[in-house]
This record gives structure tokens, sequence and C-alpha cells, in this order.
């Protein structure tokens, strides 16, 4: 079934937390697994989803950190994973396909933004390849254990995509680098990717969604200069926002309702925000502002691109757990 890219009316809003948009699921007996689950709304979604009942698993760049941020939270397993090296993307899946487990939940929380340029593996731009090509290869790798349990895949994009849609003629950004084009086309390519394997997954009873968490203050902008962030209008000179900023457990909540709500039973390969599916963008009100709802632009949802992209990712990482099928 095709879901329409249409709000759904939820209930919840920008407000809700994540405690609202799980109160009343019961994960008990559920395995998730959360990339960048150690950080920002990566870490109030580990929290989240323990505190529902579930065993998390939380892959991490660095294991040292991870258990540091993670100290206290029962039912979690840490383990190494660096999602811009494609090696260690392999070492990880083999390591958890060998415990004969399947997985209920995916999130792709783990992300960079707007980082000075970088090349990793074979030249590939770090931001689509951390923050698309890990996912990608992880989630085709994980593939026996996701279809297994017939899971959610959640790939947390953002209203960054509107930065920039799939740079077919250079994706790699090698004739002139822009730190804002390349997180926006890396964040197209999360719902690029959620719209094809949804298509491809969901007779298998896997399906993914997209989504924009919404502004929040978090470590994803260390990347950022402070005078950057005061000429964009995000805080003043005293580091005071001068927008209204999500709280974590307001930013981890639609991914969390993304990952978990019954209202969305039977449905995905969607763009959410506001813990709702979103509008597409011309159907959205409202002026496109650092941090702000804006529904989701046509060419982030297009099928086709969709389908282009996931043969590209393919060839790429030498990945594909629908080369026979799909």
């Amino acid at each position: 079934m095709t879901t329409q890219q249409r709000p759904i009316g939820s209930g919840f809003d920008a407000r809700s937390t994540s405690g609202d948009v799980l109160d009343g699921i019961d994960l008990s007996g559920k395995l998730a697994l959360v990339t960048g689950g150690y950080s920002g709304i990566g870490l109030e979604t580990t929290r989240a989803l323990v505190a529902a009942g579930a065993h998390v698993v939380v892959p991490a760049r660095r294991p040292d950190q991870a258990k540091e941020a993670l100290d206290g939270i029962a039912d979690v397993e840490i383990a190494e994973l660096d999602l811009g090296d494609l090696e260690s993307v392999r070492a990880f899946a083999d390591g958890f396909l060998a415990t004969g487990r399947g997985i209920d939940i995916v999130i792709n929380s783990a992300a960079i933004m707007a980082c000075p340029e970088t090349r990793v593996g074979p030249s590939w731009e770090a931001q689509f390849a951390t923050n698309h090509l890990g996912h990608f290869a992880l989630v085709n790798r994980l593939w026996p254990a996701i279809v297994d349990g017939g899971a959610r895949v959640v790939a947390v994009s953002s209203a960054g995509h509107r930065h920039s849609g799939i740079r077919w003629d250079d994706m790699a950004f090698e004739h002139g680098y822009d730190k804002w084009q390349a997180y926006g086309q890396a964040k197209t390519a999360n719902v690029l990717f959620a719209v094809h394997l949804d298509r491809l997954g969901r007779d298998s009873g896997v399906r993914a969604f997209a989504l924009h968490p919404g502004g929040i203050m978090t470590p994803l902008q260390r990347h950022l200069p402070r005078q950057e962030m005061i000429d964009s209008g995000w805080i003043d000179a005293d580091g005071t926002a001068l927008i209204q900023f999500k709280s974590v457990e307001q930013g981890a909540a639609t991914q969390l309702w993304a990952a978990t709500s019954p209202r969305l039973d039977g449905m995905g390969g969607v763009y959410c925000e506001d813990c709702d599916i979103a509008a597409p963008h011309a159907d959205s009100a409202g002026p496109v502002v650092a941090g702000s709802s804006i529904g989701v632009f046509d060419y982030a949802v297009d099928p086709e691109q969709a389908a282009r992209l996931w043969r590209l990712s393919a060839e790429l990482t030498g990945l594909d757990a629908f080369a026979t099928t799909g």
C-alpha cells in the first residue's frame, strides 16, 4: 500500500515529548537498534525506548564515550561501529547476525552536519558517506535480522533537505564544496532511502519512515562557528536562543512516534515532522527558518529518484539485500 504524504491527525504536535508518544506503549521483548544512541536526541531515544521496555543496541564510533553517556541505563548494549568505514559496518553486522536475534526497530539517528570538507573511504564526501551510505550498508547487511523482526526502519532526516536535492552530476563535490549543500544532499538521501526501502520491504512486513526531528541544540552543531549561529539569527552574542528550539525530549519524539505508533501500522514510505506525517512543502504554511517544520520537498519523496539513489548506493557500497528480488 502506498501511503499518502498527508497528516493523519496523530493527536501530537511540535510540543509533544518522548514520554507523550510512548505513553501506554509496551515494548517489552522488543529489540531496537539506535545509531547515535548516546548523544543528543539519540541518547533521549535510547532512554525512552528502555523505559518502555525495549532492549536497545547502540552502535558507537566512540564506545568509551557511549558507555559513559549510557551509564545507569539498563538493557543497553554497546558495540563499535564507524558509519564512515564500510569494513567497520561489516564487522558490526556480522557480530550482531551471529547472535541470531531479530530486530524490531531500527532508528538511524547518527549524523554529522555542516562539517569542513572531509573525505572518507574511496574519497567519498563525509556527510553523504556517513549519514547515508553508512546507514544504507548497515541496513542491507542487517537485513536478515530486520526482516526476521518485521522491523520499522526510521531514517532521521532534517528540514535541511531543502538545501539540496541529489547532485547527480557532482555528488562528491569534486568541483567545489559547500557544507550546507552537502548536508542537504545527505538529508535528502535519507528520505529517498526510506521511500525505496519501504517499497522493497513492505511485502516482507518491513516498513520505513523518514523525518525531521525539529530544531534542537545538540552536539550536532559542533562544527558550526559561534559567529555563524549568531549571523544566522539562531542565538545572540550571549548565546541566548533567538528562535524556539525544541528540548531533546521534544526532538526525540517524532522518531519514537514513527518507530512505535500503532497509527502507522500498515503505512510507510513517508516523511514525518512534529509527530505526524508531514504535508508536501507547497502545502505547508510559514516561512523557511532554522528549526521550522516546512513539509517535504517533492524531490525528496520522488520514487524514481529513490530507486536511482538505491541503485547508485548499491554500486558504491557493493551491497544490496534485494539484488535477486527487488
